[in-house]
């Protein structure tokens, strides 16, 4: 049986992104696992849409108002401080950070690959999660394209 030694959670921008975090946590603890947690910067105008705040699910952690988010380097900084954070949630010092520019997918399959992770751990936060698999979202691309084995975490948001 293959032991699992490192594990990649992928976090969003989504309010969810902390359940995701914290399941992936305790899946990557039950098998002994080293964490990295990445979030990948993509397109900047999903950052300056009202669909979401606060950035990237952290209540409280910024304000997205006080952010010019024309600067890419920027908010690939506050993506660290907030992937950071969440490392202090998490409770463990040794989780490595990654905060990388690209397509989603695309960026996702290529972090796994470079760092040799055993496992990707994703959200899915669609109301009807199957279907968004089967329709085309990122983390249906991941699916397809990795040979890593993907562990899917299906969240809804709360109203």
């Amino acid at each position: 049986m293959k032991k699992f030694n490192r594990v990649l959670i992928a976090l969003d921008y989504d309010p969810t992104a902390t359940e995701v975090a914290e399941k992936g946590f305790l899946l990557a603890r039950s098998m002994d696992a080293e964490l990295i947690l990445l979030h990948v910067v993509s397109d900047m105008v999903l950052y300056s849409s009202a669909d979401y705040s606060p950035i990237m699910g952290f209540t409280g952690f910024n304000d997205m108002s006080q952010i010019q988010m024309e600067r890419t380097d920027e908010l690939k900084n506050v993506s660290r401080k907030y992937l950071e954070k969440t490392r202090q949630h998490l409770g463990d010092e040794n989780i490595k950070i990654v905060v990388e520019e690209g397509d989603f997918a695309d960026t996702i399959i290529s972090v796994a690959g470079k760092m040799g992770v055993d496992m990707i751990v994703m959200g899915s936060h669609s109301r009807k999660w199957l279907e968004e698999i089967l329709v085309g979202s990122v983390t249906e691309t991941v699916l397809r394209r990795t040979e890593v084995p993907l562990f899917i975490v299906p969240t809804k948001q709360k109203k």
